[in-house]
């Protein structure tokens, strides 16, 4: 004789669907997660970068002390973009809680 196995049951409740103001909430916290992300890392990257010394010709000098920041938030930018170290993640996650969304 064959079992017979009884059909799975989902017994979670059906998702509500989001109206388009939640939706515009939700991507306007994932953006600001992002950007603190970014701000993150280019604070980082500038403690790390703080004492690099390139050597002349090809460095050094007032231009590159001048425009170091902007390239640290420019690979900070890239991080992010490209998928970034999991902060933007958990600072979405509060921020959804703290605005009363799940």
């Amino acid at each position: 004789m064959a079992d017979i196995a009884a059909p799975a049951v989902n017994l979670a409740p059906a998702p509500v669907p989001m109206s388009a103001a939640e939706l515009a909430k939700r991507g306007q916290i994932a953006q600001t997660a992002k950007d603190f992300e970014g701000s993150f890392l280019t604070v980082m990257l500038g403690q790390m970068m703080k004492d690099v010394k390139v050597s002349e010709p090809f460095g050094g000098g007032e231009g590159e002390e001048m425009f170091k920041s902007f390239m640290n938030e420019a690979m900070a930018k890239q991080v992010v973009k490209s998928g970034g170290i999991g902060i933007a993640d958990d600072v979405a996650k509060e921020m959804l809680k703290l605005q009363g969304l799940s």
